[in-house]
């Protein structure tokens, strides 16, 4: 099978020839038909993070495809579903985090395309347990985007506790930002969409977003305190500018949830307006198989749309170079 290794950080991937990887106990082996490019898989190539992989390894943790082999005690999923493995590629089940519905927070998690190899191949391994079947009817180019980019913003918006009519703010409207407002619109919100180019904003438009910010004319927090402040700003632009400037724009009691991870970022909150406003900073990280699981019956009942441009493997770090260069309009899906 061919898979494209992170050899070292910073350097291009290389495309490699390997063995079909054998599944394990409790692990199925699944053939690849695609997989997504998250701005994590560039952060994980590059070793952005204070916890890094360790290379030789192989990124991408947004792949779908079908289950072709099956490890000892593995009951399902069958040979011949089609599954979606994500972020969160295997967690404890005992532990306290697990146990009360947060296994995303789980300390002995491993972590797919990073602790783990991959979705940038042909074929993968997986556990049994974290591998998501996916609906009948979702095309896998879809199913791939929705495996992080849609289940990150979905968590992030319960993470928020939106509720219809509030105002809520979503700050970078790429492949994560895209789903953020189609989702804050399913739970019945005012949507503000923020981001810095002209297809992203008009992207947001299309999607349904009630009010536009071009951030490179506009104050983002001075819009949002024009329409009586945000109750909550999801922070999706890789920048640390764009965090604080939605902060910046949160009402009383308003929630800043932050979800992109710039390398190194740190935030200025300011201890007296957070104290006597009663704002709220948290950190959101992926979503549940739960989480996943209705992220996925929403698309099959039509009520998002995934936006994304195709790609052959090969093409991986041409890719990488786009995403990086604000070139993509929302995801790129490599085909296998």
């Amino acid at each position: 099978m061919k898979a494209a290794v992170v050899r070292s950080f910073g350097a291009p991937l290389v495309i490699e020839e390997r063995p079909d990887p054998e599944p394990g106990p409790g692990e199925v082996r699944i053939r690849l038909e695609a997989s997504g490019l998250c701005h994590t898989d560039i952060h994980a190539a590059h070793g952005d993070w204070p916890v890094r992989p360790s290379p030789p390894f192989v990124p991408g943790h947004e792949g779908v495809g079908i289950v072709e082999a099956l490890g000892d005690g593995v009951a399902g999923p069958p040979v011949g579903q089609r599954v979606a493995v994500p972020w969160l590629g295997w967690a404890c089940g005992r532990c306290e985090h697990c146990l009360s519905g947060w296994e995303t927070l789980c300390e002995r998690q491993r972590n797919t395309g990073y602790g783990v190899d991959g979705g940038y191949a042909e074929k993968m391994l997986a556990s049994a347990d974290f591998a998501a079947p996916v609906p009948d009817g979702i095309d896998p180019r879809e199913a791939a985007p929705l495996t992080c980019a849609g289940v990150t913003t979905y968590k992030a918006l319960k993470v928020a506790d939106v509720r219809p009519t509030q105002l809520v703010a979503v700050s970078g409207v790429g492949g994560l930002g895209h789903l953020a407002v189609q989702y804050a619109k399913i739970a019945g919100a005012t949507v503000a969409a923020i981001d810095v180019t002209d297809d992203k904003l008009e992207l947001a438009r299309e999607l349904g977003a009630d009010i536009v910010i071009d951030a490179r004319a506009q104050d983002p927090a001075e819009v949002l305190r024009r329409h009586g402040g945000a109750h909550a700003a999801v922070a999706l632009a890789v920048n640390e500018e764009a965090f604080a400037a939605v902060y910046g724009g949160l009402r009383r009691g308003g929630k800043l949830v932050m979800v992109a991870l710039p390398a190194g970022g740190t935030i200025r909150v300011p201890i007296f307006d957070t104290v006597l406003n009663g704002t709220s900073v948290i950190g959101s990280i992926v979503g549940t198989r739960q989480d996943l699981q209705e992220v996925f019956r929403l698309h099959a009942a039509g009520r998002t749309r995934v936006i994304y441009e195709t790609r052959p493997l090969r093409a991986v770090n041409e890719s990488i170079a786009e995403v990086l260069n604000g070139q993509v309009k929302a995801r790129i899906v490599f085909e296998m």
